[in-house]
């Protein structure tokens, strides 16, 4: 089964939510309590995994990287932090 890793932000240099899914492209879940209070729906950066177990043991690992990192990993392939859901998934 294909996954997703995938980050979220609620604006550039925002808050910064990380996760992932196995859909093309998910809301924010209950999961994260502050999702409403700051509004962390702007998918930023995503990777694709073929397996499932890999893309949730890279999640697992991007949750330990300092902030710094995960901003310059966003950074690094989208400078702006520009909204990449078309509508149509990812």
């Amino acid at each position: 089964m294909t996954g997703y890793v995938y980050m979220t932000a609620s604006q550039k240099a925002g808050t910064i939510y990380i996760g992932v899914t196995s859909y093309a492209r998910t809301q924010v879940g209950p999961g994260f309590a502050l999702t409403s209070q700051y509004g962390v729906q702007r998918l930023v950066w995503y990777e694709e995994y073929f397996d499932i177990t890999d893309a949730i043991q890279r999640e697992k690992s991007l949750e330990r990287w300092r902030r710094q990192w995960k901003v310059e990993l966003i950074e690094k392939a989208n400078p702006e932090w520009f909204e990449l859901f078309c509508g149509t998934g990812w």
